[in-house]
């Protein structure tokens, strides 16, 4: 195939596509329909990994992230935490205890999930804690008893700092001849934080030597891990090595991760992504379905000249070649316009909305907006082949022109 060719005789042909002027028109819808498609595509799927990253560091941040359970104490933790904060993708690891319990107030209970941290442990790593009012993870002290609750938690019992409440655990339960009685302790709140999400409303911490005491375990015994991942979707590829870490001292263990409590939600989130990829992925390929057609009309306009060039010595492929560079050019331009309007309204998009008075999320909040570049790939390339696809059978049409049939009456 002679490239060089076939891509001036294209370009010609491209220059000079006005001489049929319905296929101009099909042509203008074809660019139109992929550069909309394409913008579409790239903003639509912004928000999306936006709203993603958003409840990633929302939720994620404050739950464990990935959890190793041991039936017997860890012996040396402080020496196996420095071992297992060295594996790829951890960030960090501490001990963790957890425990569903009830919390009542003077005007309100709520059933809640109370975890047990050393705020000095994690200071670096829980999000909560940067998200908390006042310092009041370092108020946290064991045998102080004190409390730190969601906002939204807080709000429905109605305490605020200094307040007491009342924990009852379901762990620890001592049977009475009056039947079982819960573990039960009066804390004080001692502040409050918010993430902006639904973990606020149940969600507290108090301090991992309380915390023991309250589900009445041996103090200063760890059985349970929290790791703190650089990306919490890793969870389930890294149990395996977590696992195989705590091999090498013959101690078996069990992993959990975010996926138990929260996986529906990102799920669902993952899922409505891909839906909306798919249906705007159609409009790129109704708009290639044009281009099938402008190129059919224009091989009908041109099947003489390509007679001529055939009887010149133009190789079939060669001639494919002509028309399917022709069809690739307005692909290019749809899909390089695509791109540019795409990613300038994502980059100004709470800008744009802001300036015709548009509010989606509320007075002072503002759509989450990320662009990935890997996703700009697929959509390129994503692009380019079904444009591609779409001008082989126009291709064909011209490259199957029998010269004596054609230039019989000419």
């Amino acid at each position: 195939m002679n490239l060089a060719l076939s891509s001036h005789i294209g370009f010609r042909y491209w220059r000079a596509r006005k001489a049929n002027g319905f296929a101009s028109f099909i042509t203008f819808f074809a660019v139109s329909g992929i550069l909309l498609g394409v913008a579409a595509l790239i903003i639509v799927s912004s928000v999306m990994n936006g709203l993603e990253g958003q409840l990633k560091q929302r939720i994620l941040g404050a739950v464990p992230q990935l959890t190793v359970h041991s039936t017997a104490p860890i012996e040396q933790w402080q020496s196996k935490i420095t071992e297992l904060s060295k594996l790829p993708g951890v960030i960090g690891v501490t001990p963790s205890i957890a425990n569903q319990a009830m919390i009542q107030s003077s005007s309100n209970i709520s059933a809640i999930q109370v975890y047990g941290i050393y705020p000095d442990f994690e200071h670096d790593l829980l999000a909560t804690m940067q998200r908390s009012f006042n310092g009041s993870f370092e108020q946290l002290a064991a045998g102080k008893y004190r409390i730190v609750l969601g906002s939204l938690l807080a709000r429905r019992l109605d305490v605020s700092s200094g307040d007491k409440v009342r924990l009852l655990s379901g762990e620890g339960v001592i049977y009475s001849p009056l039947g079982p009685v819960p573990s039960q302790r009066n804390f004080v709140v001692a502040g409050v934080f918010e993430m902006g999400s639904q973990v606020d409303a149940n969600l507290a911490y108090v301090h991992y030597e309380d915390a023991q005491r309250l589900m009445r375990q041996k103090p200063g015994e760890v059985k349970h891990l929290r790791f703190y991942l650089d990306d919490p979707f890793n969870a389930a590829n890294l149990s395996a090595d977590v696992i195989a870490e705590f091999s090498k001292d013959n101690l078996k263990v069990t992993t959990s991760d975010w996926r138990e409590t929260y996986g529906h939600l990102f799920g669902a989130v993952k899922m409505e992504k891909n839906m909306m990829s798919l249906m705007l992925s159609l409009i790129i390929a109704v708009a290639a379905f044009n281009i099938v057609s402008a190129l059919v009309m224009m091989v009908g306009d041109k099947t003489a000249d390509v007679a001529v060039l055939k009887t010149q010595g133009l190789m079939t492929s060669d001639v494919m070649g002509i028309f399917m560079i022709q069809g690739s050019l307005n692909a290019i331009i749809g899909l390089v316009c695509g791109l540019v309007v795409g990613i300038a309204i994502t980059l100004n998009l709470n800008t744009i909305l802001n300036t015709f008075g548009i509010s989606v999320l509320g007075a002072g909040q503002s759509l989450p907006v990320q662009l990935e570049w890997s996703q700009m790939s697929l959509i390129v390339l994503g692009t380019l082949l079904i444009s591609f696809f779409a001008t082989v059978y126009p291709a064909m049409r011209a490259a199957g022109v029998q010269p004596a049939n054609a230039l019989r009456h000419e």
